[in-house]
């Protein structure tokens, strides 16, 4: 009996939404990244790309333990002297809540082609409405 692999051409990709008021960020996050990446499907191959598509609603409302909103900062730097940038959890996730999930959830995918092309199929909004009922997701808990 042969291992099964995977292939790029055979993956039915379906579609899924997931609800992130109230829940933990980096819980709802983890719940993404596993649906991204494919590790919920039982034919899942690691070299072969075998995620699905995410929407993640209510962004906004995704909440932040402990302390961390306070304490915990998104931070970048351009490259040149004196260009680190900061920005207060607190602050992003006033103005830009999209961005928070978003980088939680490229934080837990795979660092090279798999995981670029996996983030490719993330979408997130801070509210309830979102683009893609055309495509029928489906509801996960």
């Amino acid at each position: 009996m042969s291992t099964f692999m995977a292939k790029n051409e055979t993956i039915e990709r379906r579609w899924f939404v997931i609800d992130a008021a109230g829940q933990p960020l980096g819980k709802t996050a983890v719940k993404a990244a596993n649906i991204l990446r494919g590790k919920h499907r039982p034919e899942f191959t690691p070299h072969a790309d075998c995620g699905e598509f995410v929407i993640i609603i209510n962004a906004a409302e995704a909440v932040l333990t402990g302390k961390k909103l306070e304490q915990k900062y998104y931070r970048h730097h351009s490259g040149y002297i004196g260009g680190l940038k900061e920005v207060q959890y607190k602050t992003l996730m006033a103005t830009r809540p999209e961005l928070a999930m978003e980088l939680a959830v490229k934080g837990m995918l795979p660092h090279n082609s798999i995981g670029d092309k996996s983030f490719t199929r993330l979408h997130v909004y801070a509210g309830a409405n979102h683009e893609q009922a055309a495509q029928k997701p489906i509801v996960l808990d």
